[in-house]
């Protein structure tokens, strides 16, 4: 099943970061907690882990670009 991952909150007062690179690449799998992308906000640089296990489809926010709370970041296929 197709899904699209959107940028969580991980800090009270953030509202937006900068994706800064992506681990994974279309067609590549991935298994729960395995890192997906970076992001960069104010305060902090963190990776965002994989929620389960899957493929990432497609890349809907490119490396340097700026990205809100629960915007589209991409599409995965859950295993």
């Amino acid at each position: 099943m197709k899904a699209t991952l959107k940028l969580g909150r991980i800090g009270m007062t953030m509202e937006e970061a900068t994706i800064v690179r992506w681990a994974k690449q279309p067609g590549e799998a991935f298994v729960k907690g395995e890192i997906l992308y970076e992001i960069e906000t104010e305060k902090v640089t963190q990776e965002v882990e994989a929620p389960g296990n899957g493929t990432l489809i497609e890349i809907l926010a490119p490396e340097g670009a700026e990205v809100a709370v629960n915007d589209n970041v991409c599409v995965v296929e859950s295993a």
